[in-house]
Parts: C-alpha cells; structure tokens; sequence
C-alpha cells in the first residue's frame, strides 16, 4: 500500500505541475480571468493533497494503521473537486454544458475533507507517545 500511494502522490503532483502550466500559459487566450482562477483552484487543491498523500505513506504504521480509507477518500475527492474545477473551468470551450456536473465539486470537497479527519482520528488513537 505504501508504494501505492507514493505513486499516486507523485502521479497527482506531476499532473497538477502540468495542469498549473497549461492554466498559467495555454488558456489566457481562451478563457476570462475568472475561469483562470477557477482552474488554479483546482491545480492547488491537487497539489495539496499529492504532498498529502506523500505524507501519509510516510508516517509509520504504528501511528497510523489503516491508511486505505484515506487514501480513497484523496484519491475520490481528488477526482470529483479538482476535475470537475477543470471541466467548469473549460465549459465555454466545448460543446457540452459541464454546470450540470457541477454538484460534484462540493462532493469532492467533502471526501478531502473526510481524508483529514480519519488521518486525524487515526493519529488520536493510536497507542504510540512520540
């Protein structure tokens, strides 16, 4: 599991280093400013949660036992915040009307945040001082 999420973390973090690029340089001329600012959103929630993910595989088993709740909870949120931020962010570019998904972003939002939690009360439990 450790490799796993190593590799998901740096997957999510190569890809947001990417998508931050393409937002900065590749859509000035495409979308307004605040479709920008939306997709930069997007990029840095990612980001986040690859260090986040990074960190969770790092921190050892005897102060966190059950990593693979948290870890799908990034991996879900992840998907359903951050790219629905990128579709909306896009939705005058294309043909398709992607306001229809937009009741997925605050779902995304709630998985981040359950992602925490359980690291958190993981952490409280665990039996170990240091």
């Amino acid at each position: 599991m450790k490799k796993t999420i190593l590799i998901t973390g740096c997957v999510l973090g190569m890809l947001a280093v990417i998508l931050g690029a393409f937002g900065a340089h590749g859509l000035k001329n495409l979308v307004d400013e605040a479709a920008i600012k939306s997709f930069e959103t997007g990029v840095r929630y990612q980001m986040y949660h690859s260090f986040f993910l990074l960190v969770l595989a790092l921190i050892p088993d005897n102060i966190l036992s059950s990593k693979r709740p948290i870890y799908l909870c990034v991996v879900v949120g992840v998907v359903l915040f951050s790219l629905s931020i990128y579709l909306l962010a896009l939705n005058e570019l294309v043909n398709f009307d992607f306001k229809t998904i937009g009741i997925v972003t605050p779902i995304g939002g709630v998985f981040l945040i359950a992602a925490w939690v359980l690291m958190l009360f993981g952490i409280l439990k665990s039996k170990t001082q240091n």
